[in-house]
């Protein structure tokens, strides 16, 4: 066999939630069976989400495509066996039973890792946690401690409206997603 062996793209089936954890699992077993040269890459493709909780960005990875792992690797001999005993590992995806992993084409490899390229370069995604017609306490700013209804939500400036009662007359406000919370 060649050091240069045609390694190809395999996608593994896995319990959905654990990906990352099974990639340190098939990795070391990998490793300690004396596998390695035959694995070239394991890759559990991330997507960065920031969140805002409590006032607060909260920045946290989230599997892009839960349940798969992708493996580069000359799947000959006993790697296909060494990966599938690797405990919550499914199978690979596309096997027929009994039969060989179908290794991905070039096309789907490269459109995989391509997005896989633009999460990691994309600015970071906001889940917009308001809905119109919520009920929310501004916790900064000069009405901090006042309670109001969203009116609008401008997802693009990250911006709310909120209808606030001061003096006992509805006053429209516009404040960030920092300076309030949900009730």
């Amino acid at each position: 066999m060649t050091e240069l062996a045609d390694k190809k793209w395999y996608v593994v089936r896995a319990v959905s939630g654990q990906e990352a954890k099974i990639k340190d699992y098939i990795s070391s077993e990998i490793e300690r069976l004396g596998y390695s040269k035959m694995v070239e890459d394991i890759l559990v493709p991330m997507q960065k989400i920031v969140q805002i909780r409590n006032g607060k960005k909260i920045s946290k990875e989230k599997t892009y495509f839960p349940g798969y792992i992708m493996i580069k690797a000359d799947l000959s001999g006993e790697v296909p066996h060494v990966i599938k005993s690797v405990t919550n590992v499914i199978g690979f995806l596309g096997e027929t039973k009994g039969g060989e992993p179908v290794p991905l084409r070039a096309v789907e490899v490269n459109r995989m890792l391509g997005k896989v390229d633009e999460l990691t370069l994309a600015t970071e995604q906001i889940n917009i946690p308001f809905v119109v017609g919520e009920n929310i306490k501004v916790v900064d700013g000069p009405f901090n401690g006042f309670t109001g209804a969203i009116e609008k939500v401008n997802e693009d400036k990250r911006k709310l409206e909120v209808m606030v009662k001061i003096f006992g007359r509805k006053t429209p406000l516009e404040l960030s997603y920092m300076q309030v919370e949900k009730l």
